[in-house]
């Protein structure tokens, strides 16, 4: 076998390892979906930051970045500030009372099981585009490792990550993350040095990537609107994720939060900042490529060493499992605690939660490759999809989580106004409105609007839905 081939092996065998002994480590439900809600700072912010890094950073920007240059680059500053907002802001209240779910949050804030439903079926069909990016990237690094066809990559892709993550639940997520972060730290850091030495240094790309794109350190390359809602994308987004939501319950007190979420944004900009280098180099060594979503893969295969190649590689898998495996537990809860256990079947046995469980992660993984085979979501570059993916979870919960643990007067009717009014805006502002500005605007400023006026205009919440967020000062156990 090849050292790519190798490197691969090796990698899959720790993922597959890691999965086999949370799968032994998983003794209640709320070890599945939450990991017990006490982990330390290290493993919950190396999850958190492996969770943001997605092929939305190895692949994603650095396609947009080839094709739009340098200034996409100051578009995720925003990121930060959103994890900050989270920190500071958000989680002193939200995590009073721990849940299984950021639907069950919306229930017991919003006193109402539809609107539990509700929150879990805009998490399922924002889940399906968002994992089909992920994979359509699986698929385009296993046909560069391994010469399969693109196809046969991403069904691969999709087996191994449904592996892991139905045998050991959020257990295996966590620790899978914290060594995919290890090395996605290490490909890229490796990388950088070796790509630069093949254009005389730091200097020597400056000088050659503007005779390559002459507008890549200008605000031309891109309208300064797309710019700019693209950052406010990314900020409301970084917000309300559930992804990044369920991370705070599983984290065991505040101050571990606090650790935890500076730990991943040093992670999270000391990445991308690697990233960024790379992607101002693919632009002088392959000037002409089809699509920049295969700039990565072209550097780790054309410019580093076999072995760094394949480490780089691995670093880009890596990025892509540790933000999916955490994606299939979002929507795979939300599938069966939310809808099926919540709404479907309340008297389910003990025994076969275990079952519908792993049941509900197997579909939500499933969908998204099938949506793909049969032609839906191709042709996107990346980013582009992640980004659609975030205005959705932007318009749907920034306003009923954020505003659900601030303003007392926020009601059940306004909640639901706002997520079914934010995502339908956006997905009419996705296909109809001028792309030089995201969807997000007029999700989030529909689903703002319906929030305060609906609230306003609905009796105010009973004194139980405020309970937990406003009068408790102390932390409360998990519920289902």
């Amino acid at each position: 076998m090849t050292a790519q081939t190798w490197i691969f092996v090796g990698y899959f065998a720790v993922v597959f390892a890691i999965g086999w002994y949370s799968l032994r480590a998983t003794k209640s439900e709320e070890d599945y979906w939450i990991a017990g809600g006490n982990l330390g700072w290290f493993a919950g912010g190396a999850t958190m930051a492996a969770t943001h890094t997605s092929a939305g950073t190895f692949v994603g920007t650095i396609g947009v970045m080839y094709t739009a240059g340098w200034s996409f680059g100051w578009v995720l500053l925003a990121i930060p500030l959103a994890y900050w907002f989270m920190v500071a802001v958000l989680a002193p209240r939200f995590t009073r009372q721990k849940e299984l779910t950021i639907p069950a949050f919306i229930e017991t804030r919003y006193y109402g099981k539809g609107i539990r439903g509700l929150a879990a079926a805009i998490i399922l069909v924002a889940t399906v585009v968002y994992v089909q990016a992920q994979i359509v990237a699986g698929g385009l690094i296993a046909h560069t490792v391994f010469g399969i066809p693109t196809t046969w990559g991403m069904i691969g892709f999709t087996s191994i990550l449904l592996i892991y993550t139905v045998a050991g639940g959020m257990v295996a997520v966590v620790y899978t993350d914290a060594f995919q972060l290890v090395i996605m730290g290490l490909g890229a850091a490796f990388a950088v040095p070796l790509a630069l030495r093949q254009v005389d240094g730091l200097d020597g790309l400056m000088t050659l990537v503007q005779s390559a794109h002459p507008l890549v350190f200008s605000w031309e390359a891109m309208p300064a609107t797309l710019l700019l809602t693209m950052a406010l994308s990314f900020f409301l987004g970084g917000i309300a994720t559930p992804e990044k939501l369920i991370r705070l319950y599983a984290m065991k007190d505040m101050h571990t939060i606090r650790r935890g979420v500076l730990f991943a944004i040093v992670m999270i900009l000391g990445i991308n900042l690697l990233v960024f280098v790379l992607a101002l180099t693919a632009i002088v060594l392959f000037p002409t490529l089809p699509t920049g979503d295969l700039a990565m893969p072209m550097v780790a295969t054309a410019v580093l060493p076999a072995t760094l190649g394949a480490l780089m590689l691995a670093a880009i898998t890596s990025a892509m499992m540790s933000t999916v495996d955490s994606l299939l537990i979002v929507a795979g809860s939300a599938l069966s605690v939310d809808i099926y256990q919540n709404l479907i079947n309340p008297g389910v046995t003990p025994g076969r939660r275990r079952w519908v469980d792993r049941g509900g992660i197997v579909v939500v993984g499933t969908i998204p490759v099938v949506l793909l085979l049969s032609g839906v979501g191709q042709g996107e570059l990346i980013q582009f999809i992640v980004l659609l993916f975030t205005a959705l979870m932007a318009s749907a919960f920034v306003m009923p989580v954020v505003g659900g643990v601030l303003w007392r007067r926020a009601t059940r009717e306004g909640a639901i106004a706002s997520m079914v009014g934010g995502v339908t805006a956006t997905f009419l502002w996705e296909a109809l409105g001028p792309p030089s500005i995201e969807p997000v605007v007029a999700g989030f400023l529909t689903s703002a609007v319906l929030f305060v006026g609906v609230s306003l205009m609905s009796p105010p919440p009973p004194a139980a839905a405020l309970e937990p967020y406003f009068d408790s000062p102390t932390p409360r156990g998990a519920s289902s």
